[in-house]
């Protein structure tokens, strides 16, 4: 497809990305789009689907990752980057960070995103000051719960990520 694609380029096809779901007055999400690049060639680039698939974590940037993920069939990205037509929020940035992706290029920031009615603010705040109205955090302590960590925690070989 794209050899050696540049910043820019890359860039440009995240935000032309983001125009997909203006076709179809954003039903099927809001204006985001996003591109994984690994050594110059382009893995993935998606959309937001949020509303299409009824599924609130299918942000431009999660889709992404999810298909580079599996066309490189591995669950670590490292050396992959993340160009992304606005800065992402708190869960795609868990996402990237789970990801291994190490490095992300990003057209408007997070106050452009609150502009236009994106909520990323409101979970920045709850990130910031932990407990403050918006989900109600309970501890239920468990034995069982423990042991499967503590199995976990012993078991050779495992896949880490």
């Amino acid at each position: 497809m794209h050899e050696n694609i540049s910043n820019e380029e890359a860039m440009q096809i995240a935000i032309e990305e983001s125009k997909v779901n203006s076709l179809n007055n954003y039903q099927s999400g809001g204006p985001f789009g996003a591109v994984v690049v690994k050594e110059g060639k382009i893995i993935s680039i998606a959309h937001n689907t949020v509303v299409e698939t009824k599924d609130p974590t299918a942000h431009a940037e999660v889709n992404a990752i999810r298909l580079a993920s599996k066309r490189l069939n591995t669950h670590d990205l490292t050396g992959c980057i993340l160009y992304v037509n606005a800065e992402p929020c708190p869960m795609c940035l868990s996402a990237i960070i789970w990801s291994n992706i190490k490095e992300v290029y990003f057209a408007n920031t997070k106050k452009a995103a609150a502009e236009i009615g994106f909520r990323d603010d409101m979970i920045y705040e709850y990130l910031k000051k932990g407990e403050n109205g918006i989900i109600n955090m309970h501890h239920m302590k468990s034995e069982e719960a423990e042991k499967v960590f503590e199995d976990f925690k012993n078991t050779e070989g495992k896949i880490m990520y």
